[in-house]
């Protein structure tokens, strides 16, 4: 065996060995990131921990929280304006405001659906096919918005006319500090905090939200869990950043100063949850040519959820999945009734997928 194997299987015992022996008060720990939700029910993390330690699932997913208007209008866009949609995957079978209404039922009915794996491939399929408007769905988190301005800064420099995006882009301090009393301790998406670095972790610290940002790996998941052990003990909020590796304090200014130029903060709608003030993320002005709502005109949707769906109350961390009385019968991955069921890092998917573990 390596030494670094030794090593890395000495940490996890060391980490297992400290959340073993834990005793204390109950800690409430919200994983605000849904890809930690699946890791850490993949690797069987939640069956070793002990009774007084809580895992609860947060707003981390951005299929999970990207509101049913926003679904409305790609539908609009799609069937009423007769553009191509270009999407990821997981948005595709998220339910809109009218019974049967997806970007699936959509493309059934004929209109053009398009998944793509980044925005560059929405440019590159905008540039081969001309005669086409084309939309992509930009949703996702300080990680994704990144991606999304360089894609409408690609498409300037080629001179594209037929090339805009539909924001739902979202930012994390807000959603933060609207959860913070539903938590002991966060377990900070590491992917995020590479772009942003550590500064709001370490601000909530200081008034009293405590925290740690951590990787994806056994070695790393378990660590960050064993520090928010051992730190609760000592009774003093805190903040630790347990995935150095990819994880610096200031994290990255280009990509931070990339998305300042292009895009200006705005209150955002999150399903569920409401209007978190300027939690969101829109093009500027001068970019508006590239802006979808501003190129079709699109009217104001509210959209409205179905109310037999609790996606709201799980991605606040006031109830399991398991709770909602349509899980597993209604809703299932198959025909879901919530985005949390469709996304491949929503919380229901996950405990659908391996069991209310």
């Amino acid at each position: 065996m390596s030494n670094m194997n030794v090593k890395k299987e000495s940490v996890i015992a060391r980490a297992r060995e400290i959340i073993d022996r834990y005793e204390g008060r109950e800690i409430r720990i919200m994983e605000v990131c849904g890809t930690h939700t699946h890791e850490i029910f993949r690797l069987g993390i939640r069956q070793i921990l002990p009774p007084s330690i809580h895992l609860i699932s947060g707003p981390g997913c951005p299929v999970c929280v990207t509101p049913v208007g926003f679904i409305d209008e790609a539908v609009l866009l799609a069937m009423e304006k007769d553009a191509t949609i270009c999407t990821f995957g997981d948005l595709v079978r998220v339910p809109g405001s009218a019974k049967n209404a997806s970007l699936a039922a959509a493309r059934a009915a004929g209109a053009r659906v398009q998944v793509v794996y980044a925005p560059q491939d929405a440019v590159a399929y905008a540039r081969e096919n001309p005669q086409e408007e084309v939309v992509f769905l930009s949703v996702g988190f300080e990680t994704t918005t990144p991606s999304s301005c360089l894609a409408v800064r690609q498409a300037m420099e080629e001179g594209l006319k037929n090339f805009t995006i539909l924001t739902a882009n979202k930012t994390m301090p807000t959603a933060y500090a609207a959860m913070k009393d539903s938590t002991d301790a966060f377990l900070y998406p590491g992917h995020v905090h590479a772009i942003t670095g550590t500064a709001i972790c370490e601000e909530l610290a200081a008034q009293g939200t405590s925290g740690v940002v951590a990787g994806f790996t056994a070695k790393e998941l378990l660590t960050a869990l064993a520090v928010i052990v051992k730190k609760t003990q000592e009774g003093k909020p805190f903040f630790e950043n347990c995935y150095p590796r990819v994880v610096k304090r200031e994290g990255s200014p280009r990509a931070q100063r990339l998305v300042e130029e292009m895009m200006e903060p705005c209150d955002a709608r999150w399903r569920g949850i409401g209007v978190l003030p300027v939690s969101g993320m829109r093009l500027r002005a001068q970019y508006a040519d590239y802006d979808a709502r501003c190129r079709f005109a699109l009217p104001q949707i509210e959209g409205r959820e179905n109310p037999a769906c609790r996606c709201g109350e799980v991605l606040q961390g006031r109830c399991l999945p398991s709770d909602c009385r349509v899980f597993g019968t209604g809703c299932t991955p198959e025909h879901p009734v919530g985005a949390c069921m469709v996304s491949g890092e929503g919380a229901c998917s996950a405990f659908y997928l391996y069991g209310n573990a």
